[in-house]
C-alpha cells in the first residue's frame, strides 16, 4: 500500500463498512470530509478529534498538538484539553522525550489547552517516536454546521497559502538537500511557516460568524480537501486555479522536488463555505484580525472541477500526499 492516509475509497470498503453500531448521542461520526467527531451533551456539543504525526521527525511535540486542535477548531469548536500517546523505540533518549514534552507544552499554552493525560510507552514495535494525540473541544450545540445547509452560489474560502505544512517540513527534513539549491534566506522562511500552522483562531472565528461546512486542509493538500469537502457537502465545486494564495519558497521548493504543491499537506490552511452574506462578514473579519483568507471558488450543482487558464480540468481524489514523495529522496 502508498504511504499517507488510506484512499478514500480503501476507507469506505474497509473501515467504514465495519462501523455498524450507532449510538443516537453522537451527532457526527466517520465520514469523509469530516475532520472529528460530534457528541450530543444538550445544549453543548463535544467535538473530538485525533491524529498521529508520522511525516516528521522535527518538532513533532508542537506538531502534534496544533494538528488534532486544527481538526477540533474546523467544526468551530474551542479545543480545550488533549490526551498524549507516545511510541517510542528503545533507543529514544530521555533527552529526546523532554524536548517533545516542551514543544508539546508550550503549543498547549499557545492554545490555551491543557494536556489532561495519556500514555508514554517504550516499545520495539515501532523504529522512531510517533505520537498521535485526541483533542475535545466544546461547542454551542446553536453554533454547530449544518453541511446540508450548503447550496448552489455559496462562496468556497481559504485561509494563508497552499502547502504551508509541507512547505515547512520539506525545508527542515531536507535542509541538506536544498542548501545548494536555494538561498539560505528562502530555505529558513520555508521552515518558518511551521509557525502558521494553527487554524483555530480562524476556526472559533468562523464558528461564531456561522458557516456551512470547515475542512482542515491537511494531506492531499488544497485540490484534495477541495474533493473531500465537496464529498462532505454533496455539491459540486468549482476552484479557480488563479486564485489559490500560494508562497513563491513553495513553488521553488516544490519545482526543485518535482512534486505539485496543490496535492501538498497543509494544515496552517482552513477551507470554508458560507453563503455571499456570510463570506463578506468572515472574509472582513479576518483580515481585521490579521488572518490572509481568499476567495477561490463556488458551489456548483455537480462535478469537482479547476479552471485553469480557461480550461476546465477533473479534481481527482487525493491519494499518497506529496510529502512522501519528497521525503523518499532520504531512502
Amino acid at each position: 500500500m502508498e504511504i499517507g492516509k488510506l484512499p478514500n475509497q480503501a476507507l469506505k470498503e474497509i473501515v467504514f463498512s465495519n462501523i455498524r453500531y450507532k449510538r443516537n448521542e453522537i451527532i457526527q461520526g466517520a465520514a469523509i470530509g469530516k475532520d472529528n467527531a460530534i457528541i450530543d451533551f444538550g445544549d453543548e456539543i463535544c467535538v473530538i478529534s485525533t491524529d498521529p504525526i508520522t511525516g516528521a521527525t522535527k518538532d513533532i511535540g508542537r506538531l502534534a498538538i496544533h494538528i488534532s486542535c486544527n481538526d477540533v477548531a474546523s467544526s468551530g469548536a474551542e479545543p480545550i484539553g488533549a490526551l498524549l500517546t507516545i511510541l517510542a523505540p528503545p533507543s529514544t533518549t530521555e533527552e529526546d522525550l523532554d524536548l517533545i514534552m516542551k514543544e508539546a507544552g508550550e503549543a498547549a499554552e499557545e492554545l490555551k489547552i491543557e494536556i489532561m493525560g495519556g500514555h508514554t510507552e517504550v516499545t520495539d514495535a515501532v523504529n522512531r517516536i510517533v505520537i498521535s494525540t485526541a483533542v475535545l473541544g466544546k461547542q454551542n450545540r446553536i453554533k454547530m454546521m449544518n453541511p446540508r445547509k450548503v447550496k448552489v452560489g455559496d462562496k468556497v474560502l481559504m485561509t494563508k497559502y497552499a502547502g504551508v505544512e509541507g512547505t515547512s517540513i520539506l525545508a527542515k527534513e531536507l535542509e541538506e538537500y536544498l542548501m545548494g539549491k536555494m538561498d539560505r534566506e528562502k530555505i529558513l522562511e520555508a521552515q518558518n511557516m511551521g509557525n502558521m500552522i494553527s487554524v483555530v483562531r480562524e476556526g472559533v472565528i468562523c464558528g461564531e460568524i456561522g458557516t456551512h461546512y470547515m475542512h482542515d486542509i491537511t494531506e492531499g493538500g488544497v485540490l484534495g480537501a477541495v474533493w473531500e469537502g465537496a464529498v462532505a457537502v454533496n455539491k459540486g465545486i468549482k476552484i479557480y486555479g488563479n486564485l489559490i494564495p500560494i508562497k513563491e519558497v513553495t513553488r521553488e521548493i516544490a519545482s526543485i522536488l518535482k512534486i505539485d504543491p496543490y496535492r501538498l499537506i497543509s494544515s496552517g490552511s482552513m477551507l470554508i463555505i458560507a453563503g455571499e452574506e456570510k463570506s463578506d462578514i468572515i472574509q472582513k473579519k479576518l483580515k481585521e484580525e490579521g488572518i490572509e483568507v481568499t476567495l477561490i471558488g463556488e458551489i456548483i450543482e455537480e462535478g469537482i472541477v479547476i479552471e485553469r487558464e480557461g480550461r476546465i480540468e477533473s479534481i481527482e481524489p487525493p491519494a499518497s500526499d506529496e510529502l512522501y514523495k519528497a521525503l523518499s529522496i532520504l531512502g
